[in-house]
């Protein structure tokens, strides 16, 4: 194998049964819309070509499927995209090769299929175990359906990550603690526990103004998220990043890794985001956001992205902090040379005493602690640099 630097593919499939309440992605309805996905489809592979005279040789450590509901895709379609990026690059032994899915019954019936495309990790979205919290986030599957979907998922799928949604209206510690347990019985190696936030312009955001949704406040939030780290820690998960959790490092999202670990991807899809190092240079990527005008883009340019951006120094290193920080590993001091963080940096040894960053000379760190208030530690850091 090729010494060539490391490499993750991210593919976004806009369509969704349903659009939830609380979602800001870039999603579509996917009814009636056959021809449109077709072309859609035929657009991602000539941009991953187009993208491979960007990037070079390459060691492929990760393809993710993810949306929107790419569930709903053609499974012969995702094995078109999976052997065009293994074709493409040079997979690596261990390619991880991701589909988010939602556990309806007709989408489970098609996990076979995308196993034989090629998907070796399911990203599962049960998001509650319970009908009335599922009702609440507008899902289109039940609590029953979420159980059989995820125990067919952790049968056909080598690898299984299940993702739920905690800080809803009315939730207690309690009830958060069972549910958790629950999803732990069901089999997945991996499990990502996000709090839900309320993004403007979403159906949630508008009935928070209205008075009509009320999420639980800061405190008991905080009570909740401690709840999700004793009952995946007693269950033999590791806190890996501050939303996700894996049984051993095996388990561990590959692809989210390339994200937090500052590696470079390849963003294809309406609205895909990638970035790739050219000359040293890190540049950003973002693609068209509606399907039609990622379609015209690609067989305009033959590329999807609308802009590439070479990013400074600074603001790399701004990126590289804001990942680094997520994952328990941190982020090496010599890649924010740029912010002017070291140990010794005033604010960094203020944050050290206070518990919140790690004791570490050569990988700044967000303590247990300081992961409870990672946006405001954050801020901090990224502040710092100008003070």
């Amino acid at each position: 194998m090729s010494e060539a630097p490391p490499l993750g593919v991210y593919v976004h499939w806009p369509y969704c049964a349903r659009i939830c309440p609380y979602c800001d992605f870039n999603v579509f309805r996917d009814r009636g819309r056959r021809d449109e996905q077709a072309a859609l489809k035929a657009a991602i592979l000539d941009d991953l070509r187009a993208q491979r005279a960007l990037t070079g040789e390459r060691n492929l450590v990760s393809v993710f499927l993810g949306g929107g509901t790419p569930s709903l895709m053609d499974p012969d379609w995702a094995g078109e995209i999976i052997a065009l990026a293994r074709t493409l690059w040079t997979p690596t032994a261990d390619l991880e090769v991701s589909l988010e899915a939602n556990p309806t019954d007709a989408e489970a019936s098609r996990y076979a299929g995308f196993a034989a495309a090629g998907v070796n990790r399911l990203s599962l979205g049960l998001q509650a175990l319970d009908d009335p919290t599922l009702k609440l986030l507008g899902r289109d599957h039940g609590a029953d359906e979420a159980r059989r979907a995820a125990r067919l998922a952790a049968g056909v799928f080598p690898r299984l990550s299940i993702d739920l949604i905690y800080a809803r209206p009315g939730q207690t510690p309690w009830a958060w603690a069972a549910e958790l347990a629950e999803a732990v019985d069901l089999g997945a190696e991996h499990i990502s526990p996000y709090q839900l936030t309320i993004e403007a312009g979403t159906a949630f955001d508008r009935a928070v103004r209205r008075g009509t949704l009320v999420p639980p406040g800061e405190d008991l939030a905080a009570v909740l998220f401690e709840t999700t780290q004793a009952v995946l820690e007693a269950a033999g998960f590791d806190a890996y990043e501050v939303s996700n959790h894996a049984r051993g490092e095996a388990a561990r999202s590959r692809h989210n890794l390339v994200y937090w670990q500052g590696l470079d991807y390849v963003g294809a899809g309406p609205g895909a985001h990638g970035r790739l190092t050219r000359g040293g240079v890190r540049h950003a990527t973002h693609a068209a956001a509606r399907p039609a005008d990622y379609v015209a883009r690609v067989a305009q340019t033959g590329r999807g992205f609308a802009t590439s951006e070479a990013l400074s120094e600074l603001e790399a290193a701004e990126e590289r902090l804001l990942a680094g920080l997520r994952i328990d590993d941190g982020v090496a001091y010599a890649q924010l040379e740029a912010l002017g963080l070291t140990p010794d940096h005033p604010e960094v040894a203020a944050l050290t005493r206070q518990g919140l960053v790690a004791e570490d000379g050569l990988r700044l760190r967000a303590t247990r602690a300081g992961r409870l208030v990672l946006d405001a530690l954050t801020m901090r850091l990224a502040l710092a640099e100008q003070g």
